[in-house]
């Protein structure tokens, strides 16, 4: 059995049902007590959490810096960090503390973090609120990254970050909070590193992640509709680590792959997929791999130049043709 509610409720119920079994999981962050989270994450903790669903200053270098100290005293943060954007301010925290005291210390030091929040376009949001970052969070070792797409997803990911003993940084893109799908009524833990075929396919792969998880099966279903062609959309889930055979196993079937994500195709993730299975898969292939990611320019404030910045249904349809030889 499932229940249908929005990707905000299923984070909501993740915490929830696990800030019930763990009483040393707390969660802090800008507007989370008092608004609820600025998309509703957080409106069905308030009742029952009150002392452990707190508003913080705006001071990220504080607020990533703080769990790592809560976390090598015993507890279970979760940080919220407002909008993926303001990562950049509380880097240091991040990547010198979080990403490597427990390589540091030769596993004398846990800590179960987990950073989590917004990012991606947001409609006119311009350049400091609509970044996708998740890319230097692959590089740099020491963290584990999700990028759910569906509420079942996001549930099922938060809840096994929620259970482990690595940080783990989570990106909810904001134009999903308001999505609805069915999530399964039992308790479900999705393990990381386990992707998933969101829709079967023969003659070329689709490998994404996020809200472009949406656009490509939007751009599968006009491609099946009117040129015959049948993509398969591989979902990762998570970066690190990523599905590596999954994702060898459907080029090894289609023979052609495209990456597919919204941050800059300049030294994006889909490089890294891309040069992997090139390595790896080489002869499988009947055409170069290519790569689908936003242009190398900061996200405008206009509506129309955002929409030629950002990738779409259209930018997958136009390159699936063009890797077939179908023209445009």
């Amino acid at each position: 059995m499932a229940t249908e509610m929005t990707y905000a409720d299923a984070i909501c119920r993740a915490l929830k049902e696990e800030m019930e079994r763990d009483p040393t999981i707390f969660t802090y962050g800008e507007d989370l007590a008092k608004q609820g989270g600025i998309f509703g994450q957080y409106k069905g903790l308030l009742g029952s959490f009150h002392d452990r669903v707190i508003d913080t200053p705006i001071s990220e270098e504080v607020l990533y810096g703080s769990a790592v100290g809560a976390a090598l005293a015993g507890c279970r943060p979760v940080v919220e960090f407002h909008f993926a954007d303001f990562l950049f301010t509380g880097m240091g925290a991040v990547v010198n503390q979080i990403m490597k005291i427990r390589y540091m210390s030769g596993g004398q030091g846990s800590l179960p973090i987990v950073l989590r929040g917004p990012d991606g376009r947001a409609r006119g949001a311009a350049a400091h609120h609509s970044q996708s970052v998740e890319t230097l969070f692959m590089h740099v070792p020491g963290i584990k990254v999700a990028i759910p797409s569906t509420p079942a997803d996001v549930y099922g990911l938060l809840k096994t970050a929620l259970t482990g003993h690595d940080p783990v940084i989570i990106f909810e893109h904001k134009l999903l909070y308001g999505l609805k799908g069915n999530v399964p009524d039992e308790e479900v833990y999705i393990p990381f590193g386990k992707a998933d075929i969101k829709r079967d396919g023969r003659d070329v792969t689709l490998v994404t992640t996020g809200r472009m998880v949406h656009e490509c099966l939007a751009a599968a279903e006009t491609l099946a509709q009117a040129d015959g062609v049948r993509c398969e959309v591989l979902d990762l889930r998570t970066l690190v680590p990523w599905d590596k055979e999954a994702v060898l196993a459907s080029v090894r079937k289609t023979n052609r792959l495209i990456t597919v994500h919204e941050t800059w195709r300049r030294g994006g993730w889909g490089a890294e997929i891309a040069a992997v299975v090139q390595e790896e898969a080489f002869d499988s292939l009947d055409a170069p791999v290519a790569r689908i990611g936003a242009r190398n320019v900061p996200a405008p404030f206009s509506p129309l130049l955002e929409d030629e910045v950002m990738p779409s249904k259209d930018w997958v349809v136009d390159e699936v043709r063009r890797l077939l030889g179908k023209g445009q």
